[in-house]
């Protein structure tokens, strides 16, 4: 086995952050009769207290680290947590991208755990509040940048996934990835003033849905001047995804890292991860994962012990939803209202209750929001029991409400530069572009109709006004 590099999270400042997980993994690979070196790459000098690193400096920062390592066959593994995922898939496009200034090192198993590929709900909220999480930054305030990086939808992020979703296949090249991923909070860490913290179908800090790579780029566009949007579907490269039973983003009981003793449930999923040698291998144990999330997904009540009594928690399969409003000439539609709809007379009406937990607007990229949708709820779900009564019923049947489609409503549809309401066809649903623990970038384009008025030729020679212009027709 390769030299195997750790990868902390943000705003850690000592190495301590990864417990004993490094050794219990080193003792478990050499029972099994592997050889496991072990080292440690700080980041936390390059990232923490300063508002102006970005990643590109941090992937920067990083080759140049891997550069000093002392690699005898020039390949190594990697285990990150956090935010350490992206920082090494960013160094993975990169070095394709940019050959002559990265290190020719060869990645051959990338383990992320818990890795916020699309962000964190938590980032929003700003440095302030975001450094008193205990969950998060154990008391340490991250860089504005980072945050920024990591705020839902960003552009940083959104580019990073896109070029996951349309780029070539790393298991192709010998290069096997993998995302596990805790698949609920601890409760002790709940914070009462921030409900994400103890949010479902969350770790506490990191959503499932943006953990996995797993994700699809689905495009609307308006067909030609007609009020029909027209979709397309991209789906990423498979990558290795598994959901971790009872563990949480963080905390030394239940986080993937740093709980005391290290978890078996995560040391068994990394040292299935490392033993992949082949392609068949990791199509394997995409397999092997994908069956295990459906077991989890079929037993997905938590009953949570209180004093006096207990609370239930429905963890259903959750998808992220980032959709970006522009027209065919790149201009953001901030004002447009976008309608998710159901049912065959495409009615927001008809959505089923309770389908979106939360919508986030983001602060820096213009007529992009990210939805929180219950994916159960829209594809319809089976009974629930409930385990605190033989043969009781914690939620009954949730029929489905297809097909799904979206509508939208610009704020103009009169004035010079104008717009029209637009839908999707009847016989497209929304459905096929969203899948269970996963994000779908949804990228709806209007065509952008300008007015003869805007510009007209006369040979009136007289002085004529025209401050209030006349829209007249569209031009062709």
């Amino acid at each position: 086995m390769s030299a195997l590099v750790f990868v902390h999270g943000w705003s850690v400042t000592n190495t301590s952050t990864y417990g004993s997980l490094p050794k219990a993994l080193a003792d478990r690979a050499a029972q099994a009769g592997s050889t496991l070196r072990v080292l440690d790459v700080h980041l936390s000098e390059y990232v923490t207290f300063d508002d102006a690193v970005t990643m590109d400096d941090i992937v920067r920062a990083f080759d140049h680290a891997l550069r000093g390592l002392s690699l005898p066959d020039g390949t190594f593994d990697c285990i990150t947590h956090s935010t350490g995922g992206p920082v090494a898939v960013a160094w993975l496009h990169a070095q394709r991208d940019r050959p002559t200034l990265f290190a020719p090192i060869r990645l051959r198993h990338l383990v992320m755990l818990a890795p916020p590929h699309f962000g964190s709900a938590l980032a929003t909220l700003g440095k302030s509040v975001v450094g008193h999480l205990k969950a998060w930054f154990d008391g340490v305030e991250p860089g504005q940048r980072i945050l920024d990086w990591l705020e839902h939808g960003s552009p940083e992020s959104v580019a990073q996934a896109l070029d996951v979703i349309h780029g070539p296949d790393p298991a192709a090249h010998g290069t096997w990835l993998f995302n596990l991923t805790g698949d609920r909070p601890d409760r002790k860490f709940y914070d009462f003033v921030n409900s994400y913290t103890g949010e479902d179908g969350s770790d506490g800090v990191v959503r499932i849905a943006a953990a996995n790579l797993n994700a699809r780029h689905c495009v609307l566009t308006q067909r030609g001047h007609t009020a029909t949007l027209d979709m397309t579907i991209s789906k990423a490269p498979r990558s290795a995804f598994k959901l971790l039973p009872g563990l949480a983003h963080s905390g030394d009981e239940h986080g993937v890292m740093a709980s005391e003793p290290p978890s078996t449930v995560t040391i068994d999923a990394i040292l299935r991860c490392l033993a992949v040698s082949s392609a068949a291998s990791y199509a394997a144990l995409c397999d092997a994962f994908g069956t295990e999330n459906a077991l989890r997904d079929r037993d997905k009540v938590e009953t949570e012990q209180k004093l006096l009594t207990s609370r239930t928690h429905i963890h259903d399969p959750r998808s992220l939803l980032i959709f970006r409003l522009l027209d065919d000439r790149g201009e953001p539609l901030r004002d447009a209202r976008f309608l998710l709809t159901a049912g065959p007379t495409a009615s927001p009406n008809d959505l089923p209750p309770g389908f979106s937990t939360d919508r986030q607007a983001s602060s820096r990229s213009a007529a992009t929001v990210t939805m929180f949708l219950n994916y159960a709820l829209f594809a319809g779900d089976d009974p629930v029991p409930d385990p605190r009564q033989p043969g009781g019923v914690l939620r009954p049947a949730q029929p489905s409400h297809r097909p799904y489609g979206v509508r939208i409503q610009p704020a103009d549809v009169t004035g010079l530069i104008r717009h029209i309401v637009a839908a999707t066809a009847q016989d497209d649903d929304l459905l096929d572009a969203l899948g269970p623990h996963e994000t779908t970038i949804l990228d709806v384009v209007l065509s952008r109709r300008v007015a003869e008025g805007v510009f007209r030729l006369t040979q009136n020679l007289q002085a004529v006004d025209f401050s209030q212009p006349v829209s007249g027709m569209d031009i062709v």
